[in-house]
């Protein structure tokens, strides 16, 4: 989901995320445009439509709403500790709930947790959980949230959000009563919160290890799965936030972009995740479909290893800050699809430093800049690139052009799409990078601290993690985002992040589906809300 999951997704988005790459998924179903069989998706004449009813904006129950994902083949999993893709994370939030998600300013918001408070140290965080049922019929308890966290945290497994729930000490955590959960932390944690919002930091049953027929707490249950093909799910009456308006939900595998739109186009699908700028430009003022653009879903820039030449010198820094043309990049990789960045993450998440003003395109600096750091006659430099993500290889063509003008010479060299993003970890000294939403907080944990572990831009600084370690031990909201603005003006003025743009992530309707949100990124509480929608 990248997210990236790496446009990630969930997040995800580092560099040695386990999600394949765009390329890499497209490949894996085969399905084509010419030739769709979405598997349980028939023509019109066999499959159960909407409800009949007006269109008077109220909400009607009933029907079968069919969501196409591209998907991971016959490896597929329900087990919603192994999410990784965005198909994954799309039938993980059908079927089971978390204590928290995000929201679209990427705040922690309650889900099974009713609510939380720690301690005055911050280091012991109590949570008390709703009323809330199994699909089975039995409650949700403590032990059931203990149960999922040591599940998760087993250095054997390969859950994502094992790194996530490092910070508690789950052998000293324990459960109050049936309603009450009891973390203790190996630090103080201002934001815990947001490992209860951690990507895949799904709760399941107490022992639960077999998900062939899952049983979880979210709005649906679970009917039917074909690893790499359909899974279909029905409305669960007694959700602790209300039903579904759906009656059935049907989750299909739909690898290729067009393959997507030609099915939804077709009749074989009422929805349809992940398309192109340019797909969606040619049928957004059709009446055919509805396209659905998701703001600020992922980040989109360039990495510049601050660790070695030219990068080295913060004056090189300051000079390709100043040479794009953000809209072009925008206009051209993104067909327009996004809206500027600063070189900084998060635009309009929780702590973001937007009284920083906006860096404008200033030929003439940022040729004064690199003649003052020794590349009067001129400065080569490899970017590197590939096809890996929607609008890489076009930024990076175009980011060439624009730094003619500043006597700059940019080689762009495409890598391995399956290997791109361990690849340029740590080799290089310049290359694409796209980022799905995350907390500003997790951003700075898993990209900026001397011991991230995706630290791509090579940035390591003593200093920058003593203000983190007290921006993470500081109570008072006020005080605390003061912290993160110092770290973001820092970042701003000498870091390795080209933040040049913020994408759309792109979703398309029929005409008749109501309820998608206009306003989550990918990866947030409100992204891929099925148990909201509704056939007019």
């Amino acid at each position: 989901m990248n997210h990236d999951l790496r446009g990630l997704p969930a997040g995800t988005g580092s560099p040695r995320s386990t999600r394949p790459g765009r390329r890499t998924v497209l490949a894996v179903g085969g399905a084509t445009a010419a030739a769709l069989a979405l598997p349980g998706c028939g023509g019109s004449n066999d499959t159960p439509r909407p409800v009949d009813g007006g269109d008077d904006g109220k909400p009607r129950p009933g029907g079968r709403l069919r969501a196409a994902f591209a998907g991971g083949g016959a490896n597929e999993t329900l087990d919603p500790h192994l999410t990784n893709l965005f198909a994954d994370a799309a039938r993980a939030k059908t079927l089971f709930d978390k204590l928290a998600d995000f929201g679209s300013d990427m705040s922690p918001q309650p889900r099974l947790a009713e609510g939380w408070e720690s301690n005055e140290g911050l280091d012991l965080w109590t949570i008390t959980l709703r009323e809330a049922h199994w699909h089975d019929g039995t409650p949700v308890t403590a032990e059931d949230v203990l149960y999922s966290y040591r599940r998760i945290a087993d250095p054997d497994a390969a859950f994502r959000a094992r790194s996530s729930l490092e910070p508690i000490d789950l052998e000293d955590s324990r459960a109050v009563d049936e309603r009450t959960v009891e973390f203790r932390l190996k630090r103080p944690y201002a934001e815990f919160p947001n490992v209860l919002a951690a990507f895949g930091a799904y709760i399941v049953p107490d022992g639960a290890d077999d998900f062939t027929e899952p049983v979880g707490s979210g709005p649906f249950r679970f009917v039917s799965f074909t690893p790499g093909r359909s899974l279909l799910v029905e409305r669960f009456e007694d959700h602790w936030e209300g039903a579904p308006h759906l009656e059935e939900l049907e989750i299909v595998v739909a690898d290729e972009e067009s393959a997507r739109i030609n099915a939804l186009l077709g009749g074989q699908v009422e929805y349809a995740h992940e398309l192109d700028p340019a797909t969606a430009r040619a049928h957004r003022d059709g009446d055919r479909v509805r396209i659905v653009s998701l703001p600020n879903s992922a980040m989109q820039g360039f990495v510049l290893k601050t660790d070695r030449a030219p990068f080295d010198d913060p004056r090189v820094r300051e000079a390709f800050f100043l040479i794009p043309d953000r809209r072009e990049l925008i206009d051209g990789a993104l067909s327009g699809a996004g809206e500027i960045g600063n070189d900084l993450f998060g635009k309009g998440y929780l702590y973001y430093a937007d009284g920083i003003p906006q860096r404008e395109r200033d030929i003439e600096r940022a040729t004064e800049l690199l003649r003052e750091a020794g590349y009067g006659d001129g400065l080569t430099v490899t970017l590197d690139t590939s096809p890996v993500a929607t609008g890489f290889v076009e930024a990076a063509e175009i980011f060439r052009e624009q730094a003619a003008a500043a006597g700059v010479t940019v080689e762009v060299r495409i890598g391995n799409a399956d290997t791109y993003w361990s690849d340029t970890l740590d080799s290089g000294v310049m290359s694409s990078t796209r980022s799905g939403s995350m907390p500003i907080e997790s951003h700075v944990a898993q990209r900026l601290l001397t011991d991230s572990p995706t630290n791509a831009t090579q940035w390591r600084h003593e200093d920058f993690d003593d203000l983190y370690q007290q921006a993470q031990s500081t109570r008072d909201e006020t005080e605390r985002t003061a912290l993160y603005e110092r770290m973001q003006r820092r970042l701003h003025a000498e870091g390795g992040f080209l933040i040049w743009g913020f994408a759309d992530w792109i979703v398309a309707t029929a005409p008749n589906v109501r309820g998608v949100s206009e306003e989550a990124p990918a990866n947030t509480l409100d992204w891929a809300r099925f148990d909201r929608v509704w056939m007019a």
